[in-house]
């Protein structure tokens, strides 16, 4: 009897243990299947809304419109600010200021052919070392050498006196003329601009409507009148003088602005109160 109750009870926990086992881990997997699947989580709900707010403001459509409207606003603006027809865009005040100082320097291009028949005069004073000074010369020599370079620049002595008068032609130059030419065809085509600004609705009865710019076919009279008014004749004077040490001589010269600048550099003189500071191709050499 005994060994049946036994028995009996052994069976009933082997069939209830297997039932048991296999029913816990069915619900448990159905249940984490179930919550994955079907409810999110509250951080997943917040990050939902972020998302769709930048896929929106990167959207193509709000690109393209934006940049529409700010085109058309620039196209707008732009075609406000172009003045009416027959209206003026620019301030009248500072244009016929510029044109009132173009007229008073316009006569300026007459001015630069009328003074290019005539020398520019000027008169300077130069030194050089005197006969006591070391390789210095004396005046007889000074005077040799001035009366050497005159000469090879074809000037013929015309007062011996106290002071040397030298007088020498300037021959013509086709350089010159032509030069001359080249700024007096600017100055007119500059004229000619203003001109066509100033009356450009302008019309000459039996002409029409004239064109300013053909006032630059003029220029080349600038080059005849120089070459019309033949060589120029140049008047030269020299004064010397030494201190009383004899160390220094003074050399006073009265002439055209050319020629003393090239007698100045050939004779190496200084010119008085001034101190010669050797170029940068000196001091290398």
């Amino acid at each position: 009897m005994m060994r049946l109750v036994t028995t009996l009870a052994l069976m009933g926990v082997a069939a209830t243990t297997p039932t048991l086992a296999f029913t816990l881990p069915t619900t448990t997997t159905t249940k984490a299947t179930t919550i994955s699947h079907h409810r999110p989580t509250q951080q997943q709900q917040q990050l939902r809304p972020t998302t769709t707010t930048v896929l929106n403001l990167v959207d193509p459509a709000t690109l393209v419109d934006a940049a529409t409207t700010t085109i058309t606003n620039s196209v707008l603006l732009s075609a406000a600010a172009v003045p009416e027809t027959g209206g003026v865009g620019y301030s009248q005040a500072s244009y016929y200021t510029i044109l009132g100082l173009y007229v008073m320097s316009f006569p300026g291009i007459w001015s630069q052919v009328k003074r290019s028949t005539a020398a520019k005069v000027k008169r300077k004073t130069y030194v050089s070392d005197g006969e006591n000074a070391a390789g210095g010369k004396g005046l007889r020599q000074q005077a040799g050498e001035i009366m050497a370079y005159m000469k090879a620049n074809n000037y013929e002595v015309v007062d011996a006196g106290e002071t040397i008068t030298f007088r020498g032609v300037v021959q013509r130059s086709a350089s010159q003329a032509f030069f001359l030419v080249f700024c007096t065809a600017l100055g007119l085509l500059s004229l000619g601009l203003v001109l066509d600004i100033q009356f450009h609705d302008l019309v000459l009865p039996l002409l029409g409507k004239p064109n300013w710019f053909l006032l630059a076919l003029l220029s080349p009279y600038a080059g005849i009148y120089y070459w019309q008014s033949g060589d120029r004749v140049d008047d030269c004077s020299v004064k010397l003088s030494t201190n009383e040490g004899e160390t220094e001589n003074e050399i006073t010269v009265q002439g055209s602005e050319e020629e003393l600048e090239r007698m100045w550099r050939q004779l190496e003189w200084k010119e008085k109160g001034m101190v010669k500071i050797p170029g940068l191709l000196e001091q290398r050499s």
